[in-house]
């Protein structure tokens, strides 16, 4: 071998050292196969060794955040693999609470006679602080509802408060019905139930026929029962039914730990009793 030969061969295996060797490791990854990869079944041609490798890096990464809280910088430039450097990600941020916008849900609609009624349930996110709660007030005002006995928005920090009203009449406003915050103690079970009776149209005298009831979202049919004896079967709703519809039925809530349900009494006659029968 020549001094000249001998030179190159050192200068080329030097610089296969230095220069050539990121290139080696992408060809091997080349030949890496995972088990899931998603991106292959679209991806073709050129893309779909960009992809594979995208694939690879991602599925690492998820493996290291979900089993360790750290993402590991291994095998990176600047990357120590002695002491396996590690970055340490912050835990997710829970969304701040929609305090302004309560979710509002239809529990019944109906005719009674040549008038149409509804009833409707807002559902307010808690608060985390006193600005917060102080937003939200503000905004259920602008709803049409302050809270009674409330002597300070503070109050409201921590709680999700939710408000049931009704209205009789194309025209008329909502009225409240029924007013409280969620608590541990609202999550029913069994055959527990907790009703409300009303007359019908706000503002009357007139027989106790409007029921409004929580349930445990366990409970598959509510029996009413009024003082002439009759009763009303109300089932849960199914998957498929809209739940806007004008059916009395056991029905869910955004917002709340417990399922919902309303059932009117007959004319002539007033509510007397309701029971979980199934």
């Amino acid at each position: 071998m020549s001094a000249d030969q001998e030179t190159n061969h050192h200068m080329s295996g030097h610089d296969m050292t230095r220069a050539d060797i990121a290139l080696l490791l992408a060809d091997a990854a080349d030949e890496v196969e995972i088990g899931i990869a998603p991106y292959d079944a679209v991806l073709r041609g050129g893309r779909r060794r960009k992809a594979r490798r995208w694939a690879v890096a991602t599925a690492t990464a998820l493996v290291l955040v979900g089993s360790a809280g750290t993402l590991a910088v291994a095998g990176m430039p600047g990357g120590d693999h002695d002491r396996g450097s590690s970055v340490a990600t912050d835990p997710p941020t829970e969304p701040a609470p929609d305090v302004r916008t309560p979710a509002r849900t239809m529990l019944a609609t109906g005719v009674d006679g040549d008038k149409e009624w509804r009833v409707v349930i807002d559902v307010w996110e808690a608060p985390r602080n006193k600005r917060e709660a102080e937003a939200e007030l503000a905004a259920m005002a602008e709803f049409g509802h302050t809270p009674v006995n409330l002597r300070d928005a503070s109050e409201l920090v921590g709680k999700s408060s939710y408000v049931v009203k009704r209205a009789y009449g194309d025209d008329a406003p909502d009225a409240v019905m029924i007013e409280d915050a969620f608590s541990s103690a609202d999550y029913l079970s069994g055959r527990d139930i907790e009703t409300a009776a009303v007359p019908l149209e706000p503002g009357t005298y007139n027989p106790d026929r409007l029921v409004v009831g929580q349930v445990a979202m366990t409970a598959r049919q509510v029996t009413c029962t009024w003082k002439d004896g009759s009763t009303t079967e109300v089932p849960v709703v199914s998957a498929a039914s809209d739940v806007n519809s004008d059916d009395f039925v056991i029905r869910p809530v955004d917002g709340s730990p417990v399922n919902w349900f309303v059932c009117v009494a007959p004319e002539g006659t007033a509510y007397k009793s309701a029971e979980v029968t199934r």
